[in-house]
């Protein structure tokens, strides 16, 4: 019988502290341990996506990871997009352009999507498909998945640009006279 060892992380801004295998995946510690079932597990090699979160916030594949390799580290799972039970614009993105069918992927295309409407580059049809590379679909295709993307940067980023644009009118305004 293998010692079962005492990790501790930070899931979905919640530190989590468990006694486990130290042969355990991250992918099985999330889902049997945390009830986490969002993250899913297809096909064990690192290959479909299906299990991508985030750790630190880069997209890894949960079902390979070690879960012991995450210990005191932040890990995001689909579960923790939505806040305060409102879906993130990713999310509502993914909804509005049917961007699913069977949901299997969704989960994965999400956290791997997450990762780069948060890595701050400009997002093209080119950029998204080549940050995809890793997450397979089987049943939607790519097109409304791309589009959604497109659709939630537009949707995140055009605040921060208006928000940036209103300071700089407010700073090139005349002051008010009386």
């Amino acid at each position: 019988m293998t010692e079962r060892m005492e990790i501790t992380f930070i899931v979905n801004g919640r530190s989590s502290t468990l006694q486990i295998e130290p042969n355990e995946t991250l992918a099985g510690v999330l889902r049997d341990h945390l009830s986490l079932t969002g993250t899913k597990v297809s096909c064990d090699a690192q290959v479909c996506g299906s299990c991508t979160v985030l750790v630190d916030d880069l997209p890894v594949s949960a079902c390979t990871l070690l879960a012991v390799d995450a210990s005191d580290r932040a890990v995001r799972t689909v579960e923790g997009l939505a806040v305060d039970g409102r879906l993130n614009p990713l999310q509502q993105a993914f909804i509005d352009h049917a961007a699913f069918q069977c949901g299997y992927c969704t989960p994965g295309m999400l956290m791997a999507a997450t990762a780069l409407l948060e890595s701050g580059v400009e997002l093209t049809h080119e950029v998204i498909v080549e940050g995809l590379d890793g997450n397979l679909c089987r049943c939607t295709g790519y097109v409304p998945i791309v589009d959604a993307i497109l659709d939630a940067a537009a949707r995140v980023r055009p605040a921060e640009s208006r928000s940036d644009a209103l300071d700089d009118e407010a700073d090139a305004a005349e002051p008010l006279r009386a």
